[in-house]
C-alpha cells in the first residue's frame, strides 16, 4: 500500500478500503507521522477477530516509553483479521508501517464513515500544522 492511496483520520490511523469476497473491507493501520511522535514502542493491545467498531471508537492502544495512546478505527464494521505478529515486532511499524504495519482489517458495514476521512494532501496540511 502506498501512503497516496490511503484514506487518514485526524487521529492518525490510515485505512485501505478494497473489495474482498464480495464486500468492501478496510486495513487499519497508523502512520509514519505517529509513529515517530511516540518514539519507542514497547507494547500493543489489538482486539480480537469477531469484535465489532464504530468510526471513531478505540480499538486498541499502542505503548511507548513517553505515553500510552489509543488507537481509534476510522471506519465501522466487523474485525474480520487482526495482525496477530505486530505487538511482538513492534520494529515493523517503523519499517513498514503501511505495509507490514497494519494492525486489523474491517469488512465495514458503513461506507458513510469514509466520506470524513482526509487524502494525503489534506492530512499533510494537518500534520504541518500539528508540527
Amino acid at each position: 500500500m502506498t501512503p497516496d492511496k490511503l484514506l487518514y483520520a485526524e487521529t492518525h490511523e490510515w485505512v485501505a478500503v478494497a473489495d474482498e469476497g464480495g464486500r468492501k473491507v478496510g486495513t487499519v493501520g497508523i502512520t509514519a507521522f505517529a509513529i515517530e511522535q511516540l518514539t519507542d514502542l514497547v507494547h500493543m493491545v489489538l482486539p480480537k477477530v469477531g469484535s465489532k467498531v464504530s468510526a471513531g471508537q478505540e480499538f486498541g492502544e499502542v505503548e511507548s516509553v513517553k505515553a500510552v495512546s489509543s488507537l481509534y478505527s476510522p471506519v465501522s464494521g466487523e474485525i474480520i483479521a487482526v495482525n496477530s505478529d505486530l505487538p511482538n515486532k513492534l520494529e515493523t511499524l517503523n519499517s513498514d508501517p503501511y505495509n507490514g504495519g497494519w494492525m486489523i482489517k474491517v469488512a465495514l458495514s458503513d461506507e458513510g464513515s469514509l466520506s470524513k476521512l482526509m487524502d494525503k494532501a489534506a492530512y499533510e496540511k494537518q500534520i504541518a500544522a500539528e508540527g
